[in-house]
């Protein structure tokens, strides 16, 4: 694909905010414009946000701050500025990171500007939406709409198999591709300092198996099978230490449980840490990673672990074990606590084996993100060719009519702003102009510079009232089509 093109990418949370998929839209962001062409990432406002470091554009849509009710801002899809720097910066691929505000945002200039829009499903969205409504009949209102705007674009891209299994389980019927995530930890092991000082004031004797989780502390993630099994341990005499590293909704429930089971000496909460060099070292330090979880739809950190050759103890046909072959880059367990008890048993007394398998990890699991991306990068030039040559198929023309009237909508209002910031240039510079001529006393300069001040601002009125006709059919051809629609 030519590497004058732009890549736009679309996503209801971006740094400040951190998830998962923030960081994800993130390192696209970070690897399409450092070794292929430009990235341009839409996302909405967040209070105190600041973009000026990046070395991509990022346009901020309206939002309203809900971060106190559900953590995250709730995007307005509708944006003139948007609209305007996806013409301005010659946009080729929409993509899409979230089914939901994004997804909006992103149909709209699909149809405005005749692009093609992917999608990436990263998580169970069933799961979360499940968590945080619970009426049946909201439940699925809400996966329809999801549904709908999984329909709208044109290739869906997920995270994994299980990903992918998982939206056919919500009703997708369309074809998938699976489109792995990467790493953003390089393939190597901290130094011994650095691992020291991260352990430091912690009591982990180095003769004993480290075990290792990272993530927020959700019960969802197998948190209640570790524990349990780690009991199981602690009755048989076997000493070992665990390591939670990470917050949470359930936090307060975890910690509590663990001290029920009578494991606070052998147990460590260390709360949430940001510092990735710090996380290293603990995915150094640890002899395995247990992450007994069925809800993540990519398991990265199965790889984070793996690119510091640790190996990861995870469910048998779970997402997270996707590529892992048991005993060889991996340990597979079924899904309880006997299982996971009876593997940490066998690997306590086998150290050489846990290394071995760890460093097998490294080479078989372990994906950067700046491949992950160049093959991403790859496919958005399919994506291109499939979309002019039809092969996505026709758009719904009811939903495509509404989706293109908000679009030109957008467009229009976002080219009334460029040209009142162009015009506004214009005027400042005239008025620079005719005060450097009254210093320098040049009458011929002052009278050019009037000359064309004026002019500019007859051109800006003749400009607003062929904006204003065009804002005025925009309009009125906008409600036809409602109208229609309802």
């Amino acid at each position: 694909m030519e590497n004058n093109k732009t890549i736009c990418l679309l996503n209801d949370s971006f740094p400040p905010i951190i998830d998962g998929v923030s960081n994800a839209v993130l390192n696209y962001a970070r690897f399409i414009e450092k070794n292929h062409s430009h990235a341009l990432v839409l996302t909405p406002q967040v209070p105190g946000s600041d973009d000026s470091a990046y070395d991509f554009s990022v346009v901020r849509f309206p939002s309203i701050d809900t971060r106190k009710i559900i953590g995250y801002v709730a995007g307005y899809p509708f944006s003139p500025e948007a609209a305007h720097e996806v013409k301005a910066q010659n946009v080729s691929v929409l993509h899409t990171h979230c089914p939901i505000t994004s997804c909006l945002l992103g149909r709209q200039l699909a149809e405005s500007y005749d692009l093609p829009l992917v999608l990436t499903w990263h998580t169970k969205y069933d799961i979360d939406i499940a968590n945080a409504i619970k009426s049946k009949v909201l439940q699925e209102g809400a996966l329809q709409a999801l549904l709908l705007n999984v329909n709208a674009c044109d290739e869906i891209w997920t995270v994994s198999k299980g990903a992918g299994e998982n939206l056919r389980s919500i009703g997708f019927e369309g074809d998938y591709i699976v489109m792995p995530n990467g790493v953003d930890l390089p393939r190597e092991k901290v130094s011994e300092d650095l691992i020291a000082g991260a352990v430091s004031g912690y009591d982990i004797p180095s003769d004993l198996p480290c075990f290792l989780f990272i993530g927020r502390l959700m019960w969802y993630k197998g948190l209640r099978i570790i524990l349990d099994a780690l009991k199981s341990l602690d009755m048989k005499g076997t000493d070992f230490r665990m390591v939670f590293i990470g917050g949470g909704g359930d936090e307060r429930e975890v910690r509590d449980y663990a001290a029920t089971l009578g494991l606070d000496r052998k147990v460590i909460f260390t709360g949430a840490i940001s510092d990735r060099e710090k996380l290293r070292a603990w995915y150094c330090r640890a002899d395995l990673f247990l992450f007994p979880s069925t809800f993540d739809t990519n398991g990265l950190v199965v790889r984070e672990a793996a690119a510091s050759d640790t190996a990861s103890v995870i469910i048998a046909g779970s997402c997270a074990s996707e590529g892992v072959t048991d005993g060889r880059n991996g340990f597979l367990i079924d899904e309880n606590a006997e299982s996971l008890a009876s593997k940490l048993t066998e690997l306590c007394t086998q150290p050489d084996r846990m290394k071995a398998v760890g460093k097998c990890a490294g080479d078989e699991l372990y994906i950067s993100w700046e491949d992950a991306v160049a093959h991403a990068y790859d496919r958005y030039g399919t994506v291109i060719d499939n979309f002019k040559s039809g092969v996505y198929g026709k758009r719904d023309p009811l939903r495509g009519s509404w989706m293109q009237s908000q679009g030109e909508l957008m467009q229009i209002l976002g080219d009334i702003d460029a040209a009142g910031k162009a015009l506004k240039r214009d005027i400042e510079e005239t008025q620079e102009e005719i005060e450097a001529s009254i210093r320098s006393r040049r009458n011929k300069v002052i009278v050019d510079a009037i000359t064309t001040h004026y002019e500019a601002k007859e051109n800006l009125l003749s400009i607003g009232k062929e904006i204003k006709e065009q804002i005025a059919e925009a309009r009125e051809d906008f409600w036809e089509k409602l109208d229609r629609y309802l």
